[in-house]
């Protein structure tokens, strides 16, 4: 299996409008450490998965009938509005998987185009091509999915973005699923307060620690936790990475980079 983290930070991006923050300047200055709207890609043999559609040039990324699926965490704009372009495209439909939230995002359900949206249940397993996900109910302020992938060779990957924290019933069964490899909402530095819809780095590490995978890539970031990253990179666990977009995985035993 292999992933490509095609966006790896928040609503905002990095860098964000009218900010000069250390992190800001660096993004404007070298492109590598821009980060564009959550969005991942899932390969495995011929099925190819989006997960979230946050990017807005996906007409252009991704060929008719080159995507298997798309499957969305939750309705937030940061996360679908690559969809309001895509959906007036013309060719064979594309099914688009996600939690069951009445309200969607604007009128994405009333004018679908050639998007054919299909809930999805929570603990309630989907078989995709070559892959087979099972959708986690997540701690957000919208109803919000995280995934657990598996692929025919076994290799397991879970994405977990949008939360604050993990639902003990989630919990549960990622210890018992036991992924090799995580991607992992952390949003925001540490904090005195308590996080509301997004990990800081002290829950996203207290959840690594008590799941205990292989390798950990930390996502959703904001501007905020780049400035402390850039203190702080080097004092990180050894199994706890930083996604930055473009980069690619493979997962196996021992995660690696691409």
């Amino acid at each position: 299996m292999r992933v490509t983290f095609l966006g790896t930070g928040d609503a905002g991006g990095v860098p964000l409008y009218g900010c000069d923050c250390a992190a800001c300047i660096r993004a404007r200055a070298v492109t590598d450490f821009r980060r564009r709207p959550c969005t991942a890609l899932v390969e495995a043999g011929e099925t190819r998965i989006l997960i979230d559609a946050g990017l807005t040039d996906l007409a252009e990324r991704f060929s008719p009938g080159s995507l298997s699926a798309i499957v969305l965490t939750h309705f937030h704009p940061d996360h679908v509005q690559g969809l309001f372009h895509l959906r007036w495209g013309i060719g064979e439909r594309i099914p688009v998987y996600g939690p069951p939230d009445s309200e969607g995002c604007a009128d994405l359900y009333k004018n679908h185009g050639l998007l054919e949206f299909r809930r999805l249940a929570k603990f309630s397993p989907i078989k995709i091509g070559d892959l087979v996900l099972t959708p986690l109910p997540l701690i957000h302020s919208k109803v919000t999915f995280g995934y657990t992938i598996e692929d025919s060779a076994g290799q397991r990957f879970a994405y977990l973005t949008d939360t604050a924290g993990l639902p003990p019933n989630t919990e549960a069964f990622l210890k018992n699923w036991q992924p090799q490899s995580l991607a992992l909402d952390c949003t925001h530095p540490p904090g005195v307060d308590p996080p509301r819809n997004h990990n800081d780095i002290t829950l996203a590490l207290a959840i690594a620690e008590s799941l205990q995978p292989a390798t950990v890539w930390l996502n959703h970031v904001s501007h905020e936790l780049d400035v402390w990253l850039m203190g702080n990179l080097d004092n990180l666990p050894v199994d706890v990475g930083v996604a930055h977009d473009g980069q690619a995985i493979t997962t196996s035993k021992a995660d690696r980079s691409i």
